[in-house]
């Protein structure tokens, strides 16, 4: 091809590949999503410079004269709880322990998750039967019902709490890795290692798990949602995190009876529960559609 014959102003190369954190980013829901967690996480982390009141510190000018808890202006912008505490310092020491659990627990639970299921996928045989037959056992009960059972069995704390939601969070976990790391173990290059020599474990942490990292990376993000609503739930029940610890769940619990004379003490720790569970929950669909090959071409 001569040089004449080269077309002047080519248009700019498409279809290129773009990098897994681009495409997230091009998604508006994905960044409403991150804009969400930021905004709870500088929250819960710099609440002692954002409030100058302590979670359980009972104001004296908290209540009115009739011992009213108030609404939400002036000293107390979210107003104040039944015992005269800042409801607005409340929520944001609240976040912490949201995120504290849901990291945690989600965390063991994508850990146990992970180990039940690629042993199963791997192994199959009499070792899968066993491991999916527990996992279908641990799903066939509701996960409230049993979390509520183990939580009433142990002394309710914050490490408690977590290691509950992780025991009843990780058979949705095992179950679709198991599914994948079955197919994966039928695949040729898998076959192939096995007659070159590999161990077992090579092949499980070297060959077949970092295929797994996008599926764990979604199921954890979705998680956490998940985590977060059900330690609201067994905190509100009063087997969670106890007070005086700042949590959303007792918040609403410890403040129910005034439900109709002061909506606030109940709609602000709901929507802040609802606003980091849904946050979680854009991030997760957006990252499953980025880190799904068959979706790559359609953004």
């Amino acid at each position: 091809m001569t040089e004449a014959s080269i077309p002047e102003n080519l248009p700019p190369r498409t279809g290129q590949p773009r990098s897994a954190l681009s495409r997230l980013l091009a998604r508006k829901m994905a960044l409403v999503g991150l804009a969400m967690i930021v905004l709870t996480v500088l929250g819960a982390i710099f609440a002692p410079w954002l409030t100058p009141y302590e979670p359980d510190m009972q104001m004296f000018d908290g209540l009115t004269i009739e011992g009213a808890p108030l609404p939400p202006g002036g000293a107390f912008v979210f107003g104040t709880d039944l015992l005269g505490r800042d409801l607005l310092t409340r929520i944001l020491y609240g976040a912490r322990t949201s995120l504290i659990i849901g990291v945690a627990a989600n965390g063991l639970a994508l850990l146990i998750g992970t180990l039940v299921g690629i042993t199963a996928g791997y192994f199959r045989g009499w070792v899968g039967s066993v491991l999916m037959r527990f996992t279908d056992l641990m799903m066939a009960f509701p996960a409230l019902l049993l979390a509520i059972c183990l939580a009433a069995i142990f002394q309710p704390s914050l490490w408690i709490v977590a290691l509950v939601i992780a025991m009843v969070n990780w058979v949705q976990t095992a179950r679709v890795l198991y599914t994948e790391t079955t197919s994966l173990a039928t695949r040729e290059f898998i076959a192939a290692e096995r007659t070159l020599g590999a161990g077992t474990l090579r092949i499980l942490f070297r060959h077949i798990l970092p295929h797994l990292v996008p599926t764990i990376i979604v199921w954890g993000t979705l998680g956490i949602s998940t985590t977060v609503l059900l330690e609201a739930t067994l905190s509100f029940l009063g087997i969670g995190v106890q007070p005086p610890t700042p949590s959303w769940g007792n918040i609403i619990f410890e403040n129910q009876t005034y439900f109709q004379a002061a909506p606030w003490l109940v709609f602000l720790p709901g929507a802040a529960i609802l606003m980091l569970a849904l946050a979680f929950n854009l991030v997760g669909d957006a990252l499953r559609d980025v880190l799904d090959p068959t979706q790559r071409g359609r953004d």
